[in-house]
């Protein structure tokens, strides 16, 4: 059976989600999103959008709820799509099809992501009973076993990429993110300080760019634009950076990784799960203890002619393994397998 009708359940991740739709939209299948207004990137609802408020405990939500319940039986979907719901109404939605499971990470990154213990139970439950479920690694695939792999698109719908910035508009280094813990903050800083105090410093400057709490010491020309943020604020600065720092202590893969390489400038990660998965050829991961090689992977990206020619090959990687087009062709596939195999299983 061709999937021909898709609904997309994803209250958390409305950026990618969207870019996903979109993506399936383009190849022909008709396809309807549920989300939410919680991503910082929300705006107006989109034709194939239903917004919803996920909090079950407010009076107000439960007859938008309703509504769209009988709007999403009348679209009458051949698969239901789910990615990080946690509202116990949304069950009803996935009960109208074969339901596909989307697997982002094999375990919490820290202790901030702890759900509530009837959460999990709830949740892990109703996931086991999908017909399928869908990573976006092999490294992640092989934590949860029996997965589809689906190569992790960016977020960054790609008309907003901005222009290639050749060597001459290349400069800094970025950080994206709330700075926690796993994000190994205290070894980049000290890389960063030995890169600025060595000889192959080109006078850039390391900016953070993120809400956050961290006791590290931010060494000299390091600079941290605080808080929330948008796309809007982040790609002036990201598109023209010569490397942006994914060196964490703890990842499966990483948004930040896919986003830097789709606007051509050169991730630098650590060997930490799928972190080197996701990476260009020749583009080595450096141990997450290894302050010696972040210092050297900084001193050779400062040279803006190496930024540029690396950048180029990252988005060149992005765009032949990471499109929004060969990952949806690569869902597509595990959607149809899906629906097949739930067919089969109940004759």
């Amino acid at each position: 059976m061709t999937v021909r009708r898709v609904l997309w359940l994803s209250p958390w991740m409305r950026p990618l989600a969207r870019v996903y739709c979109e993506a399936l939209a383009g190849a022909g299948i008709e396809v309807m999103l549920v989300t939410s207004n919680q991503h910082p990137e929300s705006d107006a609802a989109r034709p194939y959008e239903r917004v919803l408020d996920p909090r079950p405990k407010t009076p107000n939500t439960w007859r938008p709820f309703g509504r769209a319940l009988a709007e999403v039986r009348r679209f009458a979907p051949d698969v239901v799509v789910t990615e990080l719901v946690r509202d116990p109404r949304w069950l009803a939605f996935g009960r109208l099809a074969p339901r596909v499971q989307l697997i982002h990470d094999d375990r919490p990154h820290d202790a901030g992501e702890q759900r509530p213990g009837w959460e999990r139970r709830l949740f892990d439950r109703w996931g086991e009973r999908a017909a399928a479920t869908v990573a976006f690694s092999n490294y992640v695939a092989g934590a949860i076993g029996g997965a589809d792999v689906v190569p992790l698109t960016s977020d960054l719908d790609e008309a907003l990429v901005p222009a290639f910035v050749d060597a001459e508009g290349r400069r800094d280094v970025v950080l994206i993110g709330r700075l926690n813990s796993y994000k190994n903050i205290e070894v980049t800083m000290a890389a960063w300080r030995a890169h600025v105090e060595g000889p192959a410093y080109r006078g850039d400057d390391l900016v953070l760019i993120g809400g956050g709490d961290t006791d590290v010491d931010l060494p000299p020309k390091v600079r941290w634009i605080k808080g929330a943020y948008s796309y809007a604020d982040v790609l002036p600065v990201l598109s023209r950076a010569k490397a942006s720092v994914v060196h964490y202590r703890r990842a499966t893969q990483s948004g930040v990784q896919v986003l830097a390489m789709q606007v051509g400038v050169t991730p630098i990660v650590s060997t930490e799960g799928a972190l080197p998965e996701f990476q260009p050829p020749g583009e080595t991961p450096i141990g997450v203890d290894d302050v010696a090689g972040l210092t050297r992977a900084f001193d050779q990206l400062a040279d803006p002619y190496v930024a540029s020619r690396r950048g180029a090959a990252a988005q060149a990687h992005y765009r032949q393994n990471f499109a929004a087009d060969v990952s949806a062709a690569a869902l597509t596939g595990a959607l149809d397998r899906a629906v097949v195999s739930r067919a089969r299983s109940i004759r």
